[in-house]
């Protein structure tokens, strides 16, 4: 004969009760057993190798592509360097890029510092200048209507139209190369900050007039971080523009710099040298323009 238990509810809730106190208040018993602490588990990606090597190799093979190609267009030319002879005289040329014989005769590297100088001053005084007028043009609907036709007609402009009205007024050379690049390199700037700040939610803004927040601290606290990923475009582009026009600028109007080195070098009928030249002022656009991707990276959103 199987003799049953039978558990009342009043002494299983009692049961219940004692147990669930007993843990509150870390009780450790033969029937309370230590909870192993839960360690996250950490997945190890392997690097695929294959992509890898894939995403290394084909810039090189390109690069050796072109090589290939120049070589087998240069084996019977007699005008045109070869390859070869052109990395001889790029080894020669930076050797000592920075001698300088006078005024008209300085090497590779002052020349492209001189260049970077000026589209520092040019592109600074941009930024200082088309920033703010977007905030103003996107802000206010009286400024775009004013002043859009105005850019709509101007930023088609090619650069060395305006460098002649730069000649004509500084009668000098260098700030009309700073003009030049000025004037052509502030659309990019204007145009994306005031897009930037046309696209922010209108929800916002009336949150601030809500809360009563004056215009500055609408521009500071609202409209800057949403159009900082805006305005950051802008100045990647300009910077490719005003390193685009100072090489332009150069050739016309002389002095030192790495426009000014190339039409120089083409007047002495070194072909090697502008050669060099055009990778040169490829490399440094380069540059400037990856630095600036990383600087828009960094304070994009999807980055924080």
């Amino acid at each position: 004969m199987v003799s049953a238990v039978f558990h009342s509810p009043l002494a299983a809730s009692a049961e219940l009760k004692a147990q669930k106190l007993a843990r509150d208040k870390g009780a450790t018993g033969p029937s309370a057993e230590p909870v192993a602490p839960v360690q996250a588990a950490v997945k190890t990606v392997p690097i695929d190798w294959g992509a890898l090597s894939l995403k290394l190799l084909s810039p090189v093979a390109g690069m050796a592509l072109l090589v290939a190609l120049w070589a087998l267009a240069t084996i019977n030319s007699t005008t045109f360097p070869t390859p070869t002879e052109t990395f001889k005289s790029a080894v020669e040329l930076f050797a000592d890029p920075f001698y300088s014989k006078g005024p008209n005769d300085q090497g590779i590297g002052w020349n492209i510092l001189f260049s970077l100088e000026r589209v520092a001053v040019g592109f600074g005084l941009a930024a200082a200048v088309g920033i703010p007028l977007g905030f103003m043009i996107g802000r206010f609907k009286v400024l775009n209507d004013m002043l859009s036709p105005l850019i709509s007609l101007l930023r088609p402009v090619s650069p060395l139209a305006w460098l002649p009205i730069g000649l004509l007024v500084f009668k000098a050379a260098n700030p009309a190369a700073i003009w030049t690049i000025f004037i052509c390199s502030i659309w990019p700037m204007i145009i994306n900050t005031a897009v930037g700040v046309q696209r922010v939610p209108v929800d916002y803004l009336n949150v601030a007039r809500v809360l009563n927040l004056s215009e500055w601290k609408v521009i500071t606290k609202i409209l800057f971080p949403a159009v900082l990923p805006y305005m950051l475009t802008g100045v990647r582009l300009s910077v490719g523009t005003a390193w685009l026009v100072i090489v332009a600028a150069e050739m016309l109007t002389g002095g030192v710099g790495i426009g000014f080195w190339v039409w120089d070098e083409w007047n002495n009928l070194n072909v090697k040298h502008i050669i060099i030249a055009i990778v040169v002022i490829g490399v440094v656009g380069l540059l400037l323009e990856t630095a600036l991707v990383a600087v828009a990276k960094r304070f994009s959103y999807a980055d924080t």
